[in-house]
């Protein structure tokens, strides 16, 4: 007979849900492997003290009842319970029965205590069983007990709460409601900060959750205590531990996996991410004696421990959850530390490549073990040669990107891999490719871009309506012919277009070709000459401002961050224009010299006020020209008004009328005995005020041609300019 039986697809029962894993049973131990979080869970033989199997839908499961109470269900067991019940009774000396389960569906029995379990019988035969490590709280009435329960998220459907109802009896001793509470709540997993802490680490700073803890350890649990949240950890929560070191070399990371995690809100986090400066140190007493920490912890602490913050945390918590610490492996990148900058979901991190995974660090943390890893791709980063993306797909499906790696990384991170024998997407058959040429699977460049051929048809529907509404608009390079009989490059350029093919076809049908090359160069000629003109008029003009003034100087600041940015840049992969502002102005305030800087920007300073007097001399100024411009608008309104007063006729007729001149002109003219020589004084007014507005009128027209007439002699030299850029 084998040594061990192994099973494949077997899942274990976990807080009310079925955890899929690997079984094997050992002639010393039953290990079962967690397939979701790798977490492995080993039975003794020494410590199981019944193993039954019992009945399942389509399969049978195993009980495994240990001497300390806890009770362990598996299952998933399909045709082999005479060959498993042969192997314990061979290497474990015991005889597994079936255990038998009451189908009668009844709501009422007797309930039986033993170890953590609370068992439910009906006629002597177990109707459920409640593992009490997952009772949360437990209370009581008149007669009836309420049993809750820790949420478990995994789950599909989690039972919070149970009611027990308890009949009084008179001739009892003891109130039997206090008693069942009592015996739920001796297993129950209450955790109560009782006694003192084994060691306390103050102002801890943690970046997921995020704030200031103060960390204190208990034997069976350890407290995160924040101004807003208080957390407590029990030690069996505590998956893995970590102790990566940060690329500057200055800080530290220590990482602690959860499983189950905590919560805040509605947030689950799986990891706490704490940082620790490196020259950080502390010295801790622990409260025991040297027989104390000899029987309990095996001497692996001392009673007085000092160093590093980080060290002291991470050897008190090793022990204390009795879990290894896992730190970076063999791996050093190209910066010579072994973490390599990337980004994940748009946050920048490091992801360090361990003995057994890989860790990404730290928001989100990620822990990816090599035995989840269906295949890695290197892809290349959006269109940038300096960086490449590192995708990770898993056997279940999932792909976790980490871009904007740097390119010195890649050979690095391709050997590591190699010599991990994980399997790479796009690596032919020579084995290791060049970093051109290994982003196959990532970017096909043959690949047909719909895009851009969308692109391309809509500029070339675009020409075509182009040559149908105007020929002119075509190149000249493209249209030029000299055997045609009439050439489309002198239409366009001759500006008297019918005299010029009048004289072509008295003149049999063509003139000359040597003429018409002759007429072209002419014009090329004296159009680059005023193109030429026109730019160096340009470029003697010094550089204005929006306002027409000129350009204000730049601060000390900003000519410092103009020259360091490249930097900022090249230290900070992947950062965003807004991030490079705001470290830089973190990196402005710790630097110490700042006089080259403000010489520069006060020298700015001059240059910037002895150009704004010759500006003001030559007759500029920022508050003239916007005094000129609201003058110019209000004389506009002012032209406008009499315009709408004069243009109602209708409204102007009738004795009650009377014109704003001869309200204002005369006090008396609500009288109705007016003489004679003021009723011509009005209407010589009004005629005056008529002419006037006639007047008005007539200038806003010509102002307003003479405008249209300068802005189509603006356009027709944009594009003389056009025209010559096309035909160079």
């Amino acid at each position: 007979m084998a040594d061990f039986l192994e099973y494949g697809s077997i899942s274990s029962e976990v807080r009310g849900a079925l955890c899929p894993g690997k079984l094997k049973m050992t002639d010393t131990a039953i290990v079962f492997k967690n397939e979701k979080t790798g977490r492995v869970e080993q039975i003794n033989a020494s410590d199981i003290e019944l193993l039954n199997y019992q009945r399942c839908v389509g399969s049978f499961g195993l009980r495994v009842f240990l001497k300390n109470g806890t009770l362990h269900r598996f299952m998933g067991f399909t045709g082999d319970e005479q060959k498993i019940a042969s192997f314990a009774k061979k290497n474990y000396k015991l005889d597994m029965l079936e255990k038998e389960l009451s189908m009668r569906g009844w709501n009422w029995g007797t309930v039986h205590f033993k170890g953590s379990v609370l068992s439910f019988d009906v006629e002597s035969k177990t109707s459920f069983e409640i593992p009490l490590n997952h009772v949360s709280q437990c209370n009581t009435g008149k007669n009836e007990v309420t049993v809750e329960f820790h949420r478990n998220d995994d789950a599909p459907v989690s039972l919070m709460e149970m009611r027990f109802h308890i009949p009084i009896s008179e001739s009892a001793d003891t109130d039997p409601v206090e008693a069942f509470q009592e015996q739920v709540m001796k297993q129950a997993s209450v955790i109560s900060a009782s006694g003192d802490a084994i060691a306390i680490f103050r102002e801890i700073h943690c970046l997921t959750p995020r704030g200031r803890y103060d960390i204190k350890v208990f034997q069976s649990f350890f407290q995160l205590h924040g101004k807003t949240y208080d957390f407590k950890i029990p030690t069996s929560s505590v998956l893995r531990l970590f102790l990566l070191p940060h690329k500057d070399n200055r800080q530290m990371f220590f990482v602690i996996s959860l499983d189950p995690p905590i919560k805040q809100g509605q947030t689950r986090y799986h990891f706490l991410v704490t940082l620790f400066q490196m020259d950080e140190e502390t010295n801790i007493e622990l409260p025991f004696t040297e027989e104390e920490l000899k029987e309990k912890y095996e001497d692996k602490l001392t009673k007085e421990l000092s160093g590093p913050v980080y060290e002291v945390l991470g050897k008190i918590m090793k022990v204390i959850n009795n879990r290894k610490l896992t730190g970076p492996g063999t791996f050093i990148g190209h910066s010579g530390t072994p973490a390599v900058g990337c980004s994940y979901k748009a946050a920048a991190g490091y992801i360090y490549p361990l003995e057994r995974g890989f860790i990404y660090v730290h928001k989100p943390p990620v822990h990816i073990r090599f035995e989840e890893i269906a295949s890695v791709n290197f892809a290349r980063s959006g269109g940038s040669t300096r960086s490449f993306d590192f995708e990770i797909e898993l056997k279940t499906g999932t792909i976790y990107t980490f871009s904007s790696i740097e390119k010195e990384e890649y050979g690095k991170l391709f050997d590591f891999i190699s010599s991990k024998k994980l399997h790479v997407k796009n690596t032919g058959k020579d084995g290791k490719n060049a970093y051109k040429e290994d982003f196959a699977d990532s970017d096909n460049e043959n690949e047909p871009d719909a895009y851009l051929a969308r692109v391309k048809a809509e500029a070339k529907e675009r020409d075509d309506d182009g040559d149908d509404d105007d020929d002119s608009e075509e190149s000249t390079d493209e249209d030029f012919n000299p055997n045609q009989a009439e050439s489309d490059v002198a239409e366009e350029f001759d500006s008297n277009v019918e005299s010029s093919s009048e004289e072509d076809s008295e003149g049999g049908g063509g003139g000359s070709d040597d003429e018409a090359k002759k007429k072209l160069k002419e014009k090329k000629k004296e159009k680059k000459e005023k193109k030429k003109e026109r730019k160096e008029r340009k470029e003697k003009k010094p550089k204005k401002s929006k306002s027409g003034g000129p350009k204000r100087p730049s601060t000390a600041f900003m000519l410092w961050l103009n020259a360091t940015r490249e930097r900022i840049k090249k230290e900070n992969p992947g950062i965003s224009m807004t991030e490079i502002a705001k470290k830089g102005g973190e990196m402005w305030k710790e630097l110490k010299d700042k006089s080259e800087w403000e010489g520069k920007a006060a020298k700015a300073k001059e240059e910037y006020v002895e150009a704004m007097k010759e500006y003001k001399a030559a007759g500029g100024g920022g508050s003239g020209d916007e005094g000129g411009k609201a003058a110019s608008s209000k004389k506009r309104k002012s032209e406008g008004s009499p315009k709408k007063a004069l243009s109602t006729g209708a409204a102007m007729k009738g004795s009650g009328f009377k014109s704003k001149e001869y309200i204002s002109g005369d006090d008396s003219s609500s009288d109705d005995g007016e003489d004679g020589d003021k009723k011509d004084s009005k209407k010589a007014k009004k005629a005056e005020s008529g002419s006037d507005s006639e007047k008005k009128k007539d200038d806003k027209k010509k102002s307003k041609k003479s405008e249209s007439e300068a802005s189509a002699s603006e356009s027709e030299e944009e594009e003389e300019e056009e025209e010559d850029e096309g035909s160079d």
